[in-house]
């Protein structure tokens, strides 16, 4: 362990070019990936059992011969048809809807019709005629135009059901951020006036001290107001450090702070402004209200699977016999406590699902928060 005191702001992000980037409103569903991919092949072999057993009229003269042969065709559609579709993912997440779903829905057809052609000229060179020359192959027209309305009408039924899906998800992608965003937005706004006030009694008598204080609270609004995402852990310690200096400002020895900083990568990433509502909350509803103030501990660690992020600080014990006023204000204290660290924990999930835990105890009079936070670069 280390005690921290200074800190360095980490380079700016570089951003990806568009061309790299996730598109913002998809439409449809990632399909490259290996859960999806075996829930393709799943639906395709579950497809060919049923055309088997309706080609075989039931399961009394059922054919495993045809079983394999459909299977080995609907496999080879669903399979390059959901290639195809993942290469075209970004270019079609540029288009109109009516645009990218006539064009994945010839796609598909166009697919299952080549496929259909070189499966009959395959299967004719392996049927016993190895040697006898192709050109007195002819295709079997009906069979092609079996394959391309099966084709037509469940490829219709799944494109439009990815579509839904991926639409559902589009929006709740967009509620999540707008409820990270609402949460990660929310500063106290007597900590805005205190800080107004005390950037307005130092520019007479510590003008460089009032333009530092000017430049932390910058950075802490210009954090505040930025998207939500994923931002390096230590700026986010850069943005608890810069809090921490302005209240240091206006409690004095009251506010002691202790850095317990282990080492840790450097690209890991967690919420913007997770940290500084805890050190927030650390001082509003346990340092100020004690007469002498006390001392906040932030203790940071990292072992091989997970971050572990501990905010300690005292608080004030209040006697059951205490006027009902008093009690009644500590126990708003405590809501607003208790909403704060819901706050967090919501966006701690929408980011890394069950993964990310928060826990807090209250025990001698320390008040303890604990986060587990998954290692994301």
């Amino acid at each position: 362990m280390e005690t921290v005191s200074t800190m360095t702001a980490p380079e700016t992000d570089k951003k990806q070019p568009a061309s790299l980037a996730e598109p913002a409103n998809p439409f449809l569903p990632e399909l490259c990936t290996s859960q999806s991919v075996f829930l393709l092949v799943l639906v395709a072999e579950l497809l060919a059992l049923l055309l088997t057993i309706s080609a075989s009229s039931g399961l009394q003269h059922f054919d495993w011969d045809k079983l394999a042969l459909i299977s080995v065709q609907v496999q080879w559609v669903v399979v390059f048809s959901a290639i195809a579709l993942c290469r075209l993912r970004f270019w079609l997440a540029r288009q109109s809807h009516v645009r990218a779903g006539c064009t994945s829905y010839a796609l598909v057809l166009f697919i299952t019709l080549v496929l259909s052609v070189l499966g009959q000229w395959i299967i004719y060179g392996v049927s016993g005629m190895a040697f006898i020359e192709y050109q007195d192959f002819e295709f079997d027209g009906w069979q092609l135009l079996n394959n391309m309305a099966i084709a037509a009408i469940l490829s219709g039924i799944l494109l439009r059901y990815l579509y839904l899906q991926q639409q559902l998800r589009n929006q709740q992608q967009a509620e999540m951020q707008a409820r990270i965003q609402a949460l990660q937005s929310r500063i106290r706004p007597h900590f805005l006036f205190n800080s107004m006030n005390s950037i307005a009694s130092l520019i007479a008598t510590d003008p460089d001290t009032a333009e530092r204080v000017v430049e932390d609270l910058s950075e802490l609004f210009r954090a505040s107001l930025a998207e939500p995402s994923l931002i390096p852990l230590e700026r986010e310690l850069e943005l608890c450090k810069h809090y921490l200096d302005i209240e240091q400002l206006r409690l004095g020895r009251r506010l002691q702070l202790d850095w317990q900083i282990g080492n840790y990568n450097k690209e890991i990433k967690i919420p913007s402004l997770m940290m500084q509502p805890l050190v927030e909350n650390a001082i509003f509803h346990g340092v100020e209200p004690l007469p002498k103030g006390g001392k906040i501990t932030v203790k940071v660690s990292q072992n091989d699977k997970q971050l572990s992020i501990v905010i300690s600080n005292p608080y004030l014990l209040v006697k059951k016999n205490n006027h009902q006023g008093s009690g009644s204000q500590r126990h708003s204290e405590q809501k607003h406590n208790r909403m704060a660290l819901d706050n967090i924990r919501r966006r701690l999930t929408a980011h890394f699902g069950s993964a990310a835990r928060l826990s807090s105890s209250a025990e001698n009079g320390i008040f303890t928060t604990y986060i587990f936070c998954p290692l994301t670069v």
